[in-house]
C-alpha cells in the first residue's frame, strides 16, 4: 500500500486557466518533494500524445525517485483499454481506473460486462489491474453488478465516496457495498455549505479532514494496508479569486493531504 497523488491534485495547475500549466515531469518532481510514493496520470490526455522517448523518459524519472506510475481513463471500450494497456506497459504501471460512460457511450450493465469480460483477461495476462471508480452517473449497484459479472481479481472498484452523493448514495452506503471489491481510493473531502441568501447548497471540496469523509471508517472497511490498496490524494478546489490564489490554496491542500496521510502518529477525526 502507498500513498500518492493524482493530476487531479493539480487541477488549476495543469488546466488552460495556469499562464504556464505544469508538465508530467514538474508533477512528478513536486510528488517526490512531498513525499508522495505514487504518481496517477488521470484523465489527463497530454500523455497520449507522447512518444516512446518521452514515456520511457518519465518512466525512469519516476523510477529514479522510487514514484510508482497510475494511470487513468474513461470508458470500456476494448480498443481504447488497449491503448491504456499499452501506455501502462512502457510507464512500468500495474493500475488503470476507468469509468463506465464517456460522452458518447453510455453502455447498459450487460453491455459493459460483456466488454471488460473481453479485454480483462489482457489485463490480467499482463499484471495490470482495471478499477471502475464510483460517480454519480452509475449506481454503486449498477457498478458492482458489472465488477461481480467480470469476476476477475484484475478488475475492481476505484473508491471515491464523494462522488455518489449526486446521485443521492451516501459515502458510508457505498463504503460498505464497495470494500471487498476497492482496488484504488481517491482521497478527498467534501463539505456542503449553504448559497447567499441560505438559499440552497454548495456541494464542495474542502481540505482533509475538516469535511465529511469519514477517512478512519474508510481504512477499517477496506484495510488499504493489509490488501495492498493504494491511496491517491484528489481534490474538489472552487476557482478562488484569480490564478495566483486558486495555485497557492490547491497547493497547500495537496501538502497538507498528503503530510496527513503519511504521518503515523496522526489520524483524521471521524466525521459526525
Amino acid at each position: 500500500m502507498a500513498y500518492g497523488l493524482s493530476t487531479y491534485a493539480f487541477f488549476w495547475r495543469v488546466s488552460a486557466r495556469a499562464p504556464r500549466p505544469l508538465t508530467l515531469p514538474e508533477m512528478l518532481d513536486q510528488t517526490h518533494q512531498l513525499g508522495g510514493q505514487v504518481l496517477q496520470i488521470c484523465d489527463h490526455p497530454p500523455v497520449e500524445a507522447l512518444d516512446d522517448a518521452a514515456l520511457a523518459a518519465l518512466r525512469r524519472q519516476a523510477e529514479s525517485a522510487g514514484i510508482a506510475l497510475e494511470l487513468g481513463t474513461r470508458g470500456v471500450r476494448p480498443d481504447h483499454l488497449r491503448r491504456y494497456l499499452a501506455l501502462a506497459e512502457k510507464l512500468g504501471a500495474t493500475f488503470v481506473r476507468s469509468m463506465l460512460n464517456t460522452a458518447d457511450h453510455r453502455p447498459s450493465v450487460a453491455e459493459a460486462t460483456a466488454l471488460l469480460t473481453e479485454v480483462v483477461p489482457e489485463y490480467a495476462a499482463r499484471g495490470v489491474t482495471l478499477g471502475l471508480e464510483t460517480y454519480e452517473q452509475v449506481s454503486t449497484d449498477d457498478l458492482l453488478a458489472v465488477v461481480r459479472g467480470v469476476d476477475s481479481p484484475h478488475l475492481g472498484v476505484c473508491l471515491d465516496p464523494g462522488n455518489s452523493v449526486a446521485r443521492l448514495e451516501r459515502p458510508v452506503d457505498v463504503i460498505d457495498a464497495t470494500a471487498p471489491y476497492v482496488v484504488n481510493v481517491h482521497v478527498k473531502d467534501f463539505a456542503f455549505t449553504r448559497r447567499d441568501g441560505w438559499v440552497g447548497f454548495t456541494y464542495a471540496g474542502c481540505r482533509l479532514g475538516e469535511g465529511l469523509l469519514d477517512h478512519p471508517y474508510l481504512v477499517e472497511k477496506v484495510r488499504p494496508e493489509e490488501k495492498g490498496v493504494n491511496q491517491i490524494v484528489e481534490h474538489w478546489l472552487p476557482w478562488q479569486d484569480g490564478f495566483d490564489e486558486t495555485a497557492r490554496l490547491e497547493a497547500e491542500w495537496t501538502e497538507h493531504s498528503i503530510s496527513t496521510l503519511l504521518n503515523k502518529n496522526r489520524t483524521l477525526p471521524r466525521s459526525k
